[in-house]
């Protein structure tokens, strides 16, 4: 059987986690955590970035580091994993989910501005499959209206937008390191922080709300409990695991940038038939290969042919079920205007296996399954 996922393994994760435990520093903010942080600073030229627990608890800091209060509203897409809205729900926040775009299934920029209230704090944007929303107009949206933008780039490492690299451009940038991301501790994640005005607060955030990396660096001679805060920092035996895979970066984006390509060119003549449908990449938009889907015509035919590439050996399957038809979705949010795009799209989409060293041969497996069915 070929798996959708497969974590990202470089042959040298454990010998870098036998040296942290010989470092005799596995809890958090040891050198492996460092080495790992100052390197997303320097690829990503932003001044400070901090791994997190998980790209949840990136996503918790940031709604944190916005200071939305109870009773104000964030502005996101309904396509997204629950933890886009848990971070802003566990502040008392209300949810109001607008439309995405059916080209690149992300929050359409064009619905944003009319669901705007005098409640809103932040928009919250997710790039899908590693694909940039429009962030020009969203951020002009924000800078307008005195608001947050938090960007979701849990799928978006290494991706870009007009160049500059996802998660740098909004006031919060936050990545997911899960086993199912392209770089990957286990569970982890980190927050990017693109203006240094919050990194104090980021960092009592972080460390449990005291003021203890102050007091690391000698800048006080006792830390305390200063303001709220969680245990955000991850332990250097999973920054260990991340940085052979930091150290390998290249490999790991091309191979998967060529396994991508290689699923697009053999889905082509599919596309021209009108039977499925192909992931868009803007010309602004610089994608990581996080991820390959095909659209088909609708629900029942996305539940045949998935359980047709299981029979085949090939796992595939579908992906969020939109957060505003759930239970907790109507508890703590509402769809602002008509959801012409978010359920319908949600209902055709299936991903493919996709994952660093996916062989040409299950490649090929995989293509041939696709191939199979539409015959």
């Amino acid at each position: 059987m070929i798996d959708f996922n497969v974590p990202p393994f470089t042959g040298k994760e454990l010998n870098y986690m036998q040296e942290a435990v010989a470092n005799r520093k596995i809890c958090g903010d040891g050198p492996f955590t460092k080495r790992c942080e100052a390197w997303i600073n320097e690829k990503f030229g932003v001044p400070a970035s901090y791994l997190t627990t998980s790209g949840t608890a990136a996503l918790e800091m940031a709604a944190i580091l916005t200071g939305i209060q109870p009773g104000q509203e964030v502005i996101l897409p309904s396509y997204t994993f629950c933890s886009t809205a848990d971070a802003f729900v566990a502040r008392g926040a209300k949810l109001v989910f607008v439309d995405i775009r059916p080209d690149t299934l992300n929050i359409d920029e064009t619905k944003i501005e009319e669901a705007i209230t005098d409640k809103t704090r932040v928009i919250a944007v997710v790039h899908y499959a590693g694909v940039a929303c429009e962030m020009d107009a969203i951020m002009d949206i924000a800078r307008r209206h005195h608001l947050f933008v938090v960007e979701d780039a849990a799928q978006a490492f290494g991706a870009t937008y007009k160049g500059r690299y996802l998660g740098t451009i909004g006031d919060f940038g936050c990545f997911s390191f899960h086993e199912t991301k392209n770089y990957s501790m286990g569970e982890g994640g980190a927050i990017v922080l693109p203006d240094l005005k919050y990194r104090d607060e980021a960092e009592i955030c972080r460390e449990k709300g005291t003021n203890r990396s102050r007091f690391f660096r000698g800048q006080i001679d006792k830390y305390t409990w200063v303001n709220y805060g969680s245990s955000y920092l991850p332990s250097d035996l999973n920054a260990a695991y991340l940085w052979a895979q930091l150290e390998a970066y290249r490999d790991i984006s091309d191979d998967r940038m060529k396994s991508w390509n290689r699923y697009h060119d053999s889905f082509l003549p599919l596309e021209e038939k009108g039977l499925v449908e192909l992931p868009t990449i803007p010309d602004e938009a610089g994608h990581n290969a996080h991820m390959f889907y095909l659209k088909v015509k609708d629900m029942e035919t996305r539940t045949s042919l998935i359980r047709h590439l299981k029979e085949n050996g090939v796992l595939a399957v579908f992906h969020y079920i939109p957060l505003h038809t759930s239970p907790a979705g109507r508890k703590f949010g509402s769809f602002f205007g008509p959801d012409v795009y978010t359920t319908k799209e949600s209902e055709r989409l299936l991903r493919l296996p996709m994952y660093y060293h996916l062989s040409e041969e299950d490649q090929d497996q995989v293509i041939r399954s696709v191939y199979s069915f539409f015959a």
